[in-house]
C-alpha cells in the first residue's frame, strides 16, 4: 500500500492505494484541482505487471474541478487502449453532480461502493 498523506493541510489530497484480487484500488481524500491531481495520476498508474484495472474510491473527495476530470478520462482511455478499465466507486453528491454534467458516468462506470465497483 502507497500513501502520500499531506497531513494538516486542509483541502489537500491524499491518496491510498492497494491491489484488491488484482485490481489497483486508489482512494482518494480531499480536494482533486490543478495543484494536486498530479499525485492522483501518479497513483493511477497500474504497477508492473498489474492487470490495468482500476477503482477509484472517491467517498472522501469533497471537490474536484476539471483538472479531476481531465486525469479520469486520460487514464480511462490509458487503460481501455490495454484492454483494461476504470471504475468509480462512492462518489459523494457534490463530485457525482460534477461526473455527470460532464458526461463521464456515460463511458465510465459509477458504483455506490468500491466492492460493488470489483464485483461488476
Amino acid at each position: 500500500m502507497v500513501n502520500t498523506e499531506q497531513a494538516g493541510q486542509p483541502g489537500r489530497l491524499s491518496v491510498r492505494t492497494d491491489i484488491v484480487d488484482g485490481t489497483l484500488v486508489v482512494a482518494a481524500a480531499g480536494e482533486i484541482d490543478h495543484q494536486t491531481g498530479g499525485s492522483l495520476r501518479e497513483a493511477l498508474d497500474p504497477p508492473e505487471g498489474a492487470a490495468p484495472r482500476v477503482v477509484i474510491d472517491l467517498s472522501a473527495v469533497t471537490f474536484m474541478d476539471s483538472s479531476g476530470i481531465n486525469i479520469l478520462i486520460a487514464v480511462h482511455s490509458s487503460l481501455a487502449e490495454s484492454g483494461g478499465w476504470l471504475r468509480l466507486a462512492g462518489a459523494a453528491p457534490s463530485v457525482l453532480r460534477i461526473i455527470q454534467l460532464v458526461g463521464i458516468d456515460g463511458f465510465i462506470d459509477c458504483h455506490p461502493t468500491v466492492q460493488q465497483a470489483l464485483e461488476n
